[in-house]
């Protein structure tokens, strides 16, 4: 749907809903959804017109939900954090036909429509969110997300090259790279892009799953217990964890680590009914003769010091060459200045999905 169009309709819907309302112009800046693009927040240039109806008047949205026409951003965010999906996706669409020129409001559009089914129309909002911001990472990333959903992993890959672009430090846009490629069945270019995703923010669990998952449908069992082992560390209770580092497991001979690894998804997720019939056919079964025993804190240790090699390295490579030192200066002053980088940590709860 085009800009105009949409507005169109937008100036339709209000006008047969709201009387003789004031429309304010809001001196106070938007806010966003507390998910904001690495380091920064979208600017806008002129503030949203915001409409301020009687308390009777209201708009009727396709689902039939009662939506206060003046409706908050706050309260579509706070109902999207219930994860009412589909009501947060049609209270945005109230709040976004009110302030126009806020692209977060498409933005949380978009991720309510998206976590409601409705691939289309989170497209749309994304895109909406990108004509008013280009340079808007998130929702670059995220429309990605629901074009791979879609099977259209080619337009993805044109958008994460954008956001990449825009935002080299986005290591969640490399992990869904690593995703893309993968499903473009460039596996080589795949883990290249989840080893970028890693050496940006070592403790991403989602793209050492990935890549374990990638590796296992090589076929390359003994290379993916090791970042498998990894994600269960930093994330435990992960369900999908768990399973994909018992199936490494598993296909490596080492049966009753297995078990144990189909047990801890099962206790993270008890519905999970791919790790139960796994565990059924594992459980007691002595492991191959001739396999060497792991565990997996020493899988998921070495697992990191790789990682660790893999973030300096970028480090060196993007960092500033360092000035010669006078000859004259002491020792102390080539001392390493770095300092800590502060990394922003998502909560992922999805146990249904097995790559992210």
């Amino acid at each position: 749907m085009s800009r105009t169009h949409r507005s169109n309709r937008a100036a339709r819907v209000a006008g047969g809903a709201i009387t003789a309302s004031a429309l304010l112009v809001l001196a106070a800046a938007c806010r966003d959804s507390g998910i904001k693009p690495n380091g920064s927040e979208a600017t806008q240039s002129e503030q949203p017109v915001v409409v301020q109806p009687t308390t009777a008047e209201v708009v009727q949205p396709e689902s039939g939900s009662v939506i206060p026409a003046n409706v908050s951003y706050a309260d579509a965010e706070s109902t999207f954090r219930t994860k009412d999906y589909r009501q947060a996706t049609e209270m945005f669409d109230v709040y976004t036909k009110t302030h126009e020129k806020n692209p977060w409001g498409f933005y949380m559009l978009g991720m309510s429509a998206w976590r409601s089914g409705q691939l289309d129309r989170a497209r749309n909002a994304f895109d909406d969110a990108l004509e008013l911001d280009s340079r808007h990472v998130k929702s670059l990333v995220n429309v990605s997300r629901v074009l791979l959903e879609s099977e259209k992993p080619a337009e993805a890959e044109g958008y994460l090259a954008r956001a990449i672009e825009i935002d080299p430090a986005s290591s969640d846009a490399y992990r869904v790279l690593g995703r893309t490629r993968a499903l473009l069945g460039n596996a080589e270019g795949a883990l290249e892009a989840y080893r970028t995703a890693l050496a940006i923010d070592p403790e991403d669990g989602w793209s050492m799953n990935n890549m374990g998952l990638l590796l296992i449908q090589q076929g390359r069992f003994e290379e993916a217990l090791r970042p498998l082992a990894r994600a269960t560390q930093l994330s435990e209770g992960v369900a999908v964890f768990e399973n994909n580092l018992g199936i490494a497991l598993e296909r490596t001979g080492r049966y009753g680590a297995a078990a144990e690894a189909y047990r801890a998804a099962l206790a993270a997720d008890s519905g999970y009914g791919k790790a139960a019939a796994s565990l059924a056919r594992v459980d007691g079964r002595a492991d191959e003769p001739g396999v060497e025993p792991v565990t997996v804190a020493e899988l998921g240790d070495s697992f990191a010091w790789e990682v660790s090699a893999w973030s300096e390295e970028r480090v060196s490579q993007i960092a500033p060459p360092r000035p010669e030192l006078d000859s004259v200066t002491h020792d102390s002053a080539a001392g390493d200045s770095k300092s800590d980088s502060t990394k922003s940590v998502t909560t992922v709860s999805k146990t249904d999905s097995t790559m992210y």
